[in-house]
């Protein structure tokens, strides 16, 4: 098995550094001050199950292309979704040239196309770019009825 690689994230609470495992049990939370962090993580072919599948938090998934410009564009405002939604969402984005059988498995026709998932399930399907409030208003939409958006 590969070794998963990790990023590192700036607590928006108390400014504290935090190292983030692409994959792991639970959702990531500050060491210093206990906050969530956002997750933003790459994830391919090969490691796709263990960094989306298996995450506790819905993931949200974004197929996109280098060389597609709506998904240059609508990157920003789904770290923008994932930073406001941290604790609920993790953000997990698959360049689909690099990724072809996530691109065949989850019949993406165009780019981008996001995928919300819960527990590995699709839930909800977007194809295109959308600024930030309109990608959270879905994400928040999409979720099951009676889902804890207090919790985090």
């Amino acid at each position: 098995m590969k070794t998963l690689r990790s990023t590192t994230v700036k607590c928006v609470a108390c400014g504290r550094a935090n190292r983030i495992p692409a994959a792991a049990e639970g959702r990531p939370k500050c060491g210093n001050c206990q906050s969530p962090l956002p997750w933003i993580v790459d994830a391919g072919d090969d490691d796709f199950t263990e960094i989306a599948e298996k995450a506790a938090p819905f993931v949200l998934v974004d197929l996109w292309a280098e060389w597609c410009a709506p998904c240059r564009m609508v990157s920003p405002a789904l770290e923008q979704v994932a930073r406001e939604l941290a604790g609920k969402v993790k953000l997990v984005k698959v360049d689909i040239d690099k990724n072809p059988r996530l691109m065949r498995r989850f019949g993406a026709q165009a780019v981008p196309t996001l995928l919300l998932l819960d527990k590995g399930e699709v839930i909800a399907r977007r194809t295109g770019a959308a600024p930030a409030p309109a990608l959270r208003s879905w994400v928040e939409q999409s979720m099951p009825a009676g889902w804890p958006a207090g919790e985090g």
